[in-house]
Formats: C-alpha cells, sequence, structure tokens
C-alpha cells in the first residue's frame, strides 16, 4: 500500500487521510518536511528548528478535514509554516521585550573576525543570512519564498493572504535593502 501512495497526488494521499489512513500523513510528511524546514531554518534561524516542524505538521494534521482543495496542499502548507514563524517570531520578540531593538538578526548571530572583515572569514552564505536577518520579517519571508525557494509570486500572495501587487512591492524593496546591504559588506554585486 505504501508504493500505491507514493504515485498518487497529495489529494488522493489527504482523501486516504481523512479516510483514517494514517500512514497517509507520513508521506505527505515525506514529501513536504524538507522544503518546511528549509523555509523555517531561513525566517526563524535554528533555534528549536525540529518543535518549529514538528508544531507546522502537527497544526496540518489537526486542521486536514478543513483544508479546502481548491488550492494546492504545498500552498495551504507553507501558510501554516509562515504562521508558525510569525508566532516563533512574536515568542522571541517577548522573551527579549527588556533589549531597546530586538530583531530577527540575532537569531542567525554569527561570529564575525576580530581581526579583519568578516568577508575574510565568513562565507558567502554566511554574510547573505545576515543580509536577510536586517531585512523585516514580511520582506525577508518574501525573498525567501520568491528567490530562495522559488515559488510564484502568484502562491506567495494565497499564501500569505496579500494582493500580488504587495508581493511585488515587498520583494522589489526587500531585494534593494539586500543588495545595499550587501553592497555595504563590500561584496560586489
Amino acid at each position: 500500500m505504501v508504493a500505491k501512495l507514493q504515485v498518487d497526488s497529495d489529494n488522493d494521499v489527504i482523501q486516504q487521510c481523512i479516510e483514517g489512513n494514517t500512514n497517509a500523513f507520513r508521506l505527505l510528511y515525506q514529501r513536504h518536511q524538507s522544503k518546511v524546514r528549509s523555509l523555517l531554518f531561513q525566517m526563524c534561524g535554528s533555534e528549536a528548528l525540529d518543535d518549529l516542524v514538528q508544531e507546522v505538521f502537527l497544526r496540518a494534521w489537526r486542521g486536514l478535514k478543513q483544508f479546502r482543495r481548491s488550492s494546492q496542499f504545498s500552498t495551504w502548507l507553507y501558510r501554516i509554516t509562515w504562521n508558525v514563524a510569525t508566532d516563533q517570531r512574536r515568542s522571541f520578540a517577548k522573551r527579549n521585550e527588556n533589549h531597546t531593538q530586538v530583531e530577527v538578526e540575532q537569531l542567525f548571530n554569527l561570529p564575525e573576525n576580530k581581526h579583519g572583515s568578516p568577508l575574510q572569514t565568513l562565507h558567502y552564505q554566511d554574510v547573505l543570512y545576515r543580509g536577510l536577518a536586517h531585512l523585516s520579517f514580511d520582506h525577508r519571508t518574501v525573498i525567501i519564498l520568491h528567490d530562495l525557494e522559488e515559488l510564484p509570486q502568484k502562491e506567495i500572495a494565497a499564501m500569505l493572504n496579500i494582493p500580488i501587487g504587495t508581493v511585488k512591492s515587498r520583494l522589489f524593496h526587500a531585494r534593494s535593502a539586500l543588495r545595499q546591504y550587501l553592497e555595504a559588506q563590500g561584496v560586489e554585486l
């Protein structure tokens, strides 16, 4: 039965879940967990990453009967992922409310070289993560979903429940801010 599940579409697997086949949900998890993990890492960092992934799939399991099949399962799941990331960000901010400025960059607190430029010891990816951490949560989310995860703007708009024009605007501003940050760090674009 597991071999048959692997060729079924997400909607077929969801139907099997609703009909009581708990093993079918395992297939949905296997299909989507790496993308969910990647999104959460990029939006929240590594703190409690396993717990966040578990929370996404727990919410998905609980809400599976309410899933409207007019959209893709992945879009719905990424919306749950975004909600979990937002909740994590709020929780992080509450824990650190005594600080004058709480930025998500603290989640990406990478060590810098004390003897020279950070670029001398950090890889480009590390500098990119620092740049992403300087963006607002909304801008970072859109640029991660579009440029790193390669989701179409229309799907991002549906996932975040915002107009496509807002996605385009946020993407433009996020790229501009990221470009400025990278140039300030000495990265030639």
